[in-house]
């Protein structure tokens, strides 16, 4: 119960400081980037595969897969494509 009024508490927090124009400026450059990270850590998770073992298998390190996953880098479509052939999915891009 604790949980879901936290939950509650920050999503009221979340809408206050939306309105700020430079923090929703922010939020929407770098919300995209963290569900693509959330995204591969559920993948990766799914698959029963460590980080070390998704950048063994996409040719980078496990550092890499860590700031991608907490969403400290930026991606590219090749590196997407990789990720997504690794975790056996196919990658879509829409605009």
């Amino acid at each position: 119960m604790n949980k879901i009024k936290k939950a509650a508490d920050f999503q009221k927090y979340l809408k206050e400081q939306l309105k700020n124009k430079k923090i929703k400026e922010y939020y929407d450059e770098y919300d995209k980037q963290l569900k693509i990270a959330y995204q591969i850590i559920q993948l990766r998770k799914k698959k029963k595969m460590s980080q070390s073992e998704l950048a063994k298998k996409i040719g980078t390190t496990q550092s890499n897969i860590a700031r991608m996953e907490s969403g400290q880098q930026n991606f590219t479509i090749e590196i997407l494509y990789r990720v997504a052939k690794a975790l056996n999915r196919n990658l879509k891009v829409s605009i």
